[in-house]
């Protein structure tokens, strides 16, 4: 297969669910497995398209992103709170996937692994939805710092490629008492750091690859995917938003189910 025909379909795949509580690196890992392409080859390529997703973010909430910067030089309480939220929520994550960067990357080809992720966290959204009450904290900034670095502590659980870091983040934030629609964008502020960060430690690991465009996958096809990504992303978000302010995470929880038990069938029958 062309290419750049992997990359605009991996880009596909990364703008429409690394918001999605559905895990954008399992389905990344699914991929490469049924496309039949070499994944190792796409390691680099899979993390670094994720900046047009998370650039996604930053275009559709510039305005939360300007006050926030604005009130900052201000020294208004309500930003100070706002990023503290954010980097608190980080360090986990950030410090863990430091530590154990190694056992994760070895985790990255195991397709099984993910299936089984998918069919565990989908059963954990159906109990979550159908157990915990309505969360009243409305407002990234008004987050109290337990429940931040609960949230943070919650995110560690997405370094299982098909955990989901986005589904993760927001049930975690619906389980400790927040509003739908805050838990969603607290998660999407919050990948801007995590994928940063992880981003960064892929090029600096690859960088000599995709300089040389090894095996083909150089900066074209990772142009490619990171617009691919960013432009998908920005529909998306849109809609899920809109969807989880008035409906539940139900519909995410059988796709997962459904998609994981697909995949061990077919994982078996190769």
């Amino acid at each position: 297969m062309p290419i750049l025909l992997i990359a605009l379909i991996l880009g596909i795949v990364e703008g429409v669910t690394e918001f999605l509580p559905v895990s954008s690196t399992g389905h990344l890992i699914l991929a490469s497995t049924l496309l039949g392409y070499d994944a190792e080859r796409w390691a680099a390529f899979n993390v670094i398209i994720q900046l047009g997703a998370i650039l996604a973010i930053v275009v559709l909430y510039w305005r939360t992103f300007w006050a926030v910067l604005v009130g900052l030089f201000g020294g208004q309480p309500m930003s100070l709170r706002f990023v503290r939220n954010i980097l608190v929520a980080f360090l986990p994550s950030a410090i863990l996937g430091f530590l154990l960067i190694n056992n994760i990357e070895a985790l990255l080809g195991n397709a099984v692994v993910v299936a089984i992720a998918f069919i565990v966290g989908g059963i954990a959204i159906l109990v979550i939805e159908r157990t915990v009450k309505p969360g009243k904290i409305v407002g990234v900034a008004e987050l109290p710092l337990g429940r931040v670095i609960g949230i943070g502590l919650i995110q560690c659980l997405a370094m299982i490629p098909g955990v989901s870091r986005s589904g993760a983040t927001i049930l975690g934030g619906l389980s400790l008492g927040v509003e739908r629609r805050t838990a969603a964008e607290f998660s999407f502020f919050l990948a801007i750091p995590t994928m940063v960060g992880a981003t960064v430690l892929e090029f600096a690991k690859h960088r000599d690859t995709l300089m040389a465009g090894a095996g083909g996958v150089g900066f074209g096809a990772v142009a490619v995917g990171f617009v691919v990504s960013f432009v998908v992303a920005i529909v998306v978000v849109r809609g899920f938003v809109h969807y989880i302010s008035r409906h539940g995470f139900a519909p995410f929880a059988w796709y997962r189910i459904i998609a994981g038990g697909a995949a061990l069938v077919w994982l078996g029958m190769r």
